[in-house]
C-alpha cells in the first residue's frame, strides 16, 4: 500500500469495532479538524454497515470483517477498540497493512505485549499511540505544566480515584478474565498515568484488591513514593467513586473533579496562620480548546503526528505508556490476578 500521509489532506481513520468506547470515539472524530472516518470494520457486516451510517458520511465505507477493514485504502489510521485481550493481534495486523495505530487503553494486557507492539511499530515504520486522552486534554497539560513552573509550591501528596458500579453479564469483557478484565486496567490505569503525568515515575508502589471469584481485581488501592511526593491511588467497579483528584503542596491545594478530563482545576492558597484561603482561588484551565468531550484532542495529537512524520507522539510516548503497563503487572501480581491469554476468535 502507498504511504497516504499528505501534508494538507484529512486523515483517514479507520474504526476497527463497534462497541461502546468505538461509537464516543466516533462522536469526537467528527468534529475533529483535519480528521474523517474513512471506514469502519466490524466481525458483523449489519453491526459495521449501521455504525457507519450514524457516523461517517456518504463516503464512509462499511466492512464485514477487520481484514477488510486494513486492506482499505482509504484508511490511514486504524483506532483498535477491542477488548484488551486482542490489542497486540489487532494491532499487529494493522501494521502489516501498513496503517498506523492508536490503541485504546490499556495498549495491551502487559509490558511483554506492548513491547512487542512497539518492536512491531518500529519494524513498519508506523505510528503507535495508546489512546490515553488523559495525557492530551489542554487542562491536564496545563496543570503539569504549571506544577512544573512551580508556580502553586511544591507536591508533596497526590490522591486519586476513579470507580463506578458495573452492572453486567458474566460473559461481558469487564467481567470476564479471559478479555482482560481488570478493575486495574480499565480504571486504574488514569490515577497512575495521572500519578505519573504530575509528579515522575514512581520509585515504589504497593496494593490491596478484592478479586472476584474468577480473579478479578474489582477493588484496588494503592500506595505510592514518588520523587519527593507520596500518593494514594485507587479503582473500583463495584462502588461510585469521586472520579476527583487533589495535588497537595506546600503552598496549598489543588482539586480537580472528574480529573481524567476536567473541566477545569482550582488552586486554593493555604495562609499558615489563617488555613484556606477560597477567596484567593486560581482556576487553572487552558487556552486550547477541549475538542469533542476531550477524544478529540489525541485525534488531533494523531493527526499531527502523521503528518510531521513522527512514530511516537511526545505526550503519549511509548516509554510512558510501558512504564505504566510494568507498574500494573506488579500491581497485579502483588494482588494475586492473572491472565492466561485471550480466546480464540477475537
Amino acid at each position: 500500500m502507498a504511504d497516504t500521509d499528505l501534508p494538507g489532506t484529512d486523515v483517514g481513520w479507520g474504526i476497527l469495532a463497534t462497541g461502546k468506547i468505538a461509537r464516543t470515539f466516533a462522536r469526537d472524530l467528527a468534529v475533529t479538524p483535519g480528521a474523517r472516518l474513512a471506514a469502519v470494520g466490524s466481525r458483523n457486516g449489519d453491526a459495521a454497515a449501521a455504525f457507519a451510517a450514524e457516523h461517517g458520511d456518504d463516503r464512509t465505507a462499511s466492512h464485514g470483517s477487520y481484514d477488510a477493514l486494513l486492506a482499505d485504502p482509504s484508511v490511514e489510521v486504524v483506532y483498535v477498540a477491542t477488548p484488551h485481550a486482542f490489542h497486540l493481534d489487532n494491532a499487529r495486523a494493522a501494521f502489516a497493512a501498513g496503517k498506523h495505530v492508536l490503541c485504546e487503553k490499556p495498549i495491551a494486557l502487559d509490558a511483554a505485549d506492548a513491547a512487542t507492539m512497539v518492536e512491531l511499530a518500529v519494524a513498519h515504520d508506523r505510528f503507535l499511540m495508546e489512546a490515553m486522552w488523559t495525557a492530551c486534554h489542554p487542562v491536564i497539560r496545563a496543570l503539569r505544566d504549571h506544577l512544573a513552573s512551580g508556580r502553586f509550591g511544591t507536591p508533596r501528596h497526590l490522591r486519586a480515584e476513579l470507580g463506578f458500579r458495573v452492572d453486567a453479564p458474566p460473559g461481558d469483557r469487564m467481567l470476564d478474565p479471559a478479555l482482560g478484565a481488570s478493575a486495574l486496567l480499565d480504571m486504574g490505569i488514569y490515577p497512575l498515568t495521572f500519578a505519573h503525568l504530575m509528579l515522575g515515575e514512581a520509585e515504589s508502589l504497593s496494593a490491596t484488591a478484592t478479586l472476584s471469584g474468577r480473579g478479578v481485581d474489582l477493588d484496588v488501592a494503592i500506595a505510592g513514593r514518588y520523587p519527593g511526593a507520596v500518593a494514594n491511588l485507587s479503582a473500583s467497579m463495584t462502588s461510585w467513586s469521586s472520579s476527583s483528584a487533589a495535588i497537595a503542596t506546600d503552598l496549598g491545594r489543588i482539586e480537580i473533579a472528574e480529573f481524567y478530563h476536567p473541566e477545569r482545576a482550582v488552586f486554593v492558597p493555604h495562609d499558615p496562620a489563617a488555613g484556606p484561603q477560597p477567596d484567593r482561588a486560581v482556576a487553572i484551565t487552558a487556552e486550547e480548546p477541549v475538542i469533542g468531550i476531550g477524544y478529540g484532542n489525541e485525534i488531533a495529537e494523531v493527526n499531527r503526528c502523521v503528518r510531521a512524520g513522527l512514530r511516537e507522539s511526545p505526550l503519549v510516548p511509548h516509554s510512558q505508556t510501558l512504564t505504566v503497563l510494568r507498574q500494573m503487572d506488579d500491581l497485579r501480581a502483588q494482588v494475586g490476578v492473572r491472565f492466561d491469554g485471550p480466546p480464540a476468535g477475537g
